[in-house]
């Protein structure tokens, strides 16, 4: 059978061990590893045509012997792309790199006197020292935006320094995931926490209501009537949340609490609690009332220490088992979710005239919530460490021609595989 469009190659062992080595690199651009792959398999021992490999790799024959000879000729550099037409760029790769590392380091490093980044800023740096002989905050510009970085911008993130971090994170994981079928054995999931500090504010002058071109008005000035604390229990299986308001949150208040919530479900036969590390989740009041619950003697002599308590907490053979989250993650709590729902859509734009009020519209709110709202929230994260796989820059560029399915806006794929959850109607009252 004729072979088209190329010839077979014999490769010495050094080059082929380099060409194997290019293909591995993590480095290598997707274009040359595919060019190495063609000529790899070239040359192997059964001696494959053109149109074996084109079809073994899915691309055209034309392309395979393209490449093929163009190996033979100029070796790895035959691999390559062809210069392109067009003006050159102006700025070397050594000086679009410059722009980088003085964007991604400090300013106290190149002696400068703000504590951030701005365009003008990384332009007179590279020309004080030396990198370039004049360079534009646009040309700057096109240089970060290419690579993603954005130096004026500043977050905050929280690190987590303990060393169980991940071994903690992914045994809460496990038990989200399993919490559907614990809940079917009679086991209930729970995740506990404090809304502490809310404010309740009056407005000395009335909200002036939405007009057609105006949004809805709100006076500046407030009165501070007081403050209140939500201890709150949110059913991972269930979403139902059970609360209690108060002044304060204290070891009697949290455990007037747990034994709030064990009344609210007689049936269950094993409560497992997610909570942090405050030091009511592990006083000596709470376990006294957890043997009580539990039907066990309790020794104050022996839980002396937290760490003691904490200990005994935690036995996975009692009835009530209280799992204590790192230190820093308590982004792990559900509850945390729950409390975001309920900053935004009570306390945010809450204008209250007295503290009764506050109680009795939260009351109001609390009871609409579970008997229409609560669902259980669809738990992602795995406890492995996040990453981002796609660049940002990509993603936004693929975002605006509709071409992305990921990004921070939901995408109408998000609710073709999760539809809107249908909302449960209050019964019509009939007279009788």
């Amino acid at each position: 059978m004729p072979r088209p469009f190329g010839s077979v190659i014999e490769l010495q062992d050094e080059l082929l061990d380099k060409l194997e080595s290019l293909v591995r690199a993590g480095s290598t651009p997707q274009a040359l590893a595919f060019r190495c792959r063609i000529v790899l398999s070239a040359a192997a021992p059964d001696n494959p045509c053109n149109q074996d490999i084109a079809s073994k790799l899915g691309c055209n024959r034309h392309t395979v012997g393209r490449w093929r000879e163009r190996f033979v000729a100029a070796g790895l550099e035959g691999l390559q792309d062809a210069p392109r037409s067009g003006r050159p760029r102006s700025f070397s790769p050594s000086e679009r790199i410059a722009v980088i590392s003085v964007a991604t380091s400090k300013t106290e490093d190149h002696a400068r006197s703000r504590n951030g980044w701005t365009l003008d800023e990384i332009a007179k740096t590279i020309i004080n020292e030396g990198h370039a002989q004049s360079i534009h905050r646009s040309t700057v510009q096109r240089i970060l935006a290419a690579a993603d970085l954005k130096p004026h911008k500043s977050v905050y993130w929280l690190n987590s320094h303990d060393p169980n971090f991940e071994a903690i994170a992914k045994e809460v994981c496990g038990l989200y995931v399993k919490a559907p079928t614990f809940y079917q054995q009679g086991r209930l999931l729970l995740c506990c926490d404090e809304k502490t500090g809310m404010q309740i504010l009056g407005r000395p002058f009335p909200t002036q209501a939405a007009e057609p071109g105006k949004p809805e008005k709100r006076e500046f000035e407030y009165i501070r009537l007081g403050t209140r604390a939500m201890i709150t229990t949110f059913v991972v299986a269930t979403g139902e949340v059970v609360w209690d308001l108060g002044p304060t949150r204290t070891n009697l208040d949290f455990r007037a609490h747990v034994l709030r919530v064990a009344a609210h479900f007689p049936h269950i036969k094993q409560f497992d609690w997610i909570v942090d590390n405050l030091n009511t989740h592990m006083s000596l009041e709470l376990c006294e009332v957890v043997a009580y619950l539990c039907d066990l003697p309790f020794h104050p002599k022996d839980l002396k220490t937290m760490q003691q308590r904490r200990a005994w907490l935690s036995d996975p053979e009692h009835k009530h088992v209280f799992h204590y989250l790192p230190v820093h993650g308590s982004w792990l709590n559900q509850a945390e979710l729950f409390f975001s729902v309920f900053a935004r859509q009570f306390l945010r734009r809450g204008d209250f005239a007295s503290v009764k009020e506050f109680e009795e519209r939260l009351r109001w709110y609390m009871e609409e919530y579970n008997q229409e709202k609560a669902h259980p929230y669809r738990w992602t994260y795995t406890g492995e460490p996040l990453q981002r796989r796609t660049p940002f820059s990509q993603t936004r560029r693929q975002r605006l021609h509709g071409r992305a399915w990921f990004g921070t806006r939901p995408q109408l794929y998000e609710r073709t595989l999760h539809p809107l959850r249908p909302y449960r109607r209050k019964p019509l009252a009939t007279n009788l």
